[in-house]
C-alpha cells in the first residue's frame, strides 16, 4: 500500500483537521507487520488528496488484478474500510463495499501511454 504524502496529500495547510501521521499509524496497526505501508512523493492526484494506492498481491497481479486508487481519504471510516478490504485480500481477491467504491479514483495517465478505450482492457 502506498500513501501519498507530498504537496497536498498529508498537508496540514490543505487538511488541517486531519492527523496525517496518525493515518499511517492507524493503517499499520490495523494491518500489522505482514502488510507493507509506504509513503510516496506526489502521485499527481492533488485535487483528490489524500490518496492511497493498494497493490494486488503477487498472485492476484499474475491473475490480472491491478492497483486500486482511493482519493479523499480523510477520515478513520474510510481508512478502516480500506484496511478491512486489504485484510480480506484486496485487489482481485475481495470485492469492494458500496461505501468504499465511492472513494475509488482514476489514476493519472502515464506519460506516453495510449488513451483508454472504453470496453477494452
Amino acid at each position: 500500500m502506498t500513501v501519498c504524502r507530498d504537496c497536498c496529500c498529508g498537508s496540514a495547510s490543505k487538511h488541517p483537521a486531519v492527523d496525517h501521521d496518525a493515518q499511517i499509524d492507524r493503517l499499520r496497526a490495523k494491518l500489522g507487520p505482514g502488510h507493507r505501508i509506504r509513503t510516496s512523493d506526489c502521485l499527481d492526484v492533488c485535487a483528490q488528496s489524500n490518496a492511497v494506492v493498494v497493490q494486488p498481491a503477487p498472485q492476484a497481479r499474475r491473475d490480472g488484478a491491478r492497483p486500486v486508487w482511493f482519493g479523499l481519504v480523510l477520515d478513520d471510516v474510510v481508512l478502516d474500510d480500506i484496511a478491512g478490504w486489504v485484510a480480506a485480500g484486496g485487489p482481485g481477491r475481495a470485492g469492494l463495499s458500496d461505501a468504499l467504491e465511492l472513494s475509488v479514483i482514476t489514476p493519472p495517465a502515464q506519460p506516453g501511454a495510449a488513451p483508454a478505450i472504453p470496453g477494452r482492457p
